[in-house]
């Protein structure tokens, strides 16, 4: 099986312990991230299966119409809106996913969050530069962790939290805020009094139609001027440009982003990383060893079943009945 590789950015993948799976087959790896449907299309021309990691690459109809030779996507993470499911169905592309645990994420949530709150990169920086201290930090006991969103990462973030002695309010759907308060800590009453009483506000929502832009401008004009704003969970949850004037206006004071709305960012052309309240890193929340040897090993799993007939991790099992199917490329 012809399999192609995209968008390891550290050309990582093949000195992973995971790879050896992939050994009896054709194997093809790019580096860097494509957008171009043609450039994409002739990347991935000879590929019986693409090897996806999140959401990197979108996969188009456009883009499927041109890959005829194409019959499995295996997804390492969830098979997001940057996959076309009913173009692939309709053409005859199997699609598989995996899962995450989160962890990473939820970690670097909080290493943004101290990092921030202590001024560590501006003040290492300064040492390096031959510089002494430069700013006072501000401790995290004692104020309040606010929670959008409490999931599995939601809910590691809040254990944090309450290890580091703050006081943790939660905010989201009824079923969130419900758990929340059955594991012994705060819901908020209102939307308007969580982004007021908050100190570091910390976004942790899926990104769906109906969580785009739900933050806005006037969500985050309701913060303290001394607030901080953490996102690792997706830019577009944030009404677009909204988070740029709030930061320039002072409300909130600070924001620390993994995410951004197009990725990868290069050259700094990112209207945030201009601002000096803003420590910005490039979506590394899951870009660690361990998960990339789970992710990539589930994924390559599952085509390996997908390979010996196994059809069980396919999530759009209509496809099977597509003439595509019927055998695999040799």
């Amino acid at each position: 099986m012809n399999i192609t590789i995209p968008d390891d950015y550290q050309d990582c993948v093949r000195y992973l312990q995971c790879f050896d799976k992939l050994k009896h087959h054709a194997v093809q790896v790019f580096n860097d991230s494509g957008k171009d449907v043609s450039e994409l299309a002739a990347r991935f021309s000879t590929a019986h299966a693409l090897v996806l990691m999140r959401e990197r690459t979108v996969i188009s109809a456009a883009l499927l119409e041109r890959l005829p030779r194409l019959r499995l996507i295996s997804q390492a993470g969830r098979a997001g809106s940057h996959i076309d499911l009913e173009a692939c169905t309709r053409l005859g592309v199997a699609v598989t996913e995996t899962q995450g645990d989160g962890t990473p994420t939820a970690e670097l949530t909080w290493a943004l969050i101290l990092a921030s709150r202590r001024h560590l990169v501006s003040e290492a920086n300064r040492l390096r530069d031959g510089l002494w201290q430069g700013q006072l930090g501000q401790r995290l006991q004692g104020q309040t962790l606010g929670i959008w969103g409490y999931g599995r990462i939601g809910q590691q973030v809040a254990r944090y939290g309450q290890a580091f002695h703050m006081r943790v309010l939660v905010w989201g759907s009824a079923t969130s805020r419900s758990r929340a308060s059955a594991h012994g800590f705060e819901a908020a009453p209102s939307q308007e009094a969580f982004f007021a009483q908050c100190d570091v506000l910390s976004l942790h929502l899926k990104l769906t139609p109906q969580t785009q832009g739900v933050i806005t401008q006037r969500d985050l004009g309701l913060m303290k001027p001394t607030a901080l704003l953490v996102n690792t969970s997706r830019a577009e949850l944030i009404e677009a440009g909204a988070l740029e004037r709030a930061l320039r206006h002072g409300r909130p004071g600070f924001a620390a982003v993994d995410v951004y709305e197009d990725e990868p960012v290069q050259g700094a052309r990112h209207p945030l990383l201009s601002l000096p309240n803003v420590l910005g890193t490039p979506h590394i929340g899951f870009v660690e060893r361990e998960t990339y040897e789970r992710y990539y090993g589930d994924a390559f799993d599952n085509l390996l079943r997908y390979a010996r007939g196994d059809y069980s991790p396919v999530m759009n099992p209509a496809v099977l009945l597509h003439d595509r199917q019927i055998s695999l490329v040799s």
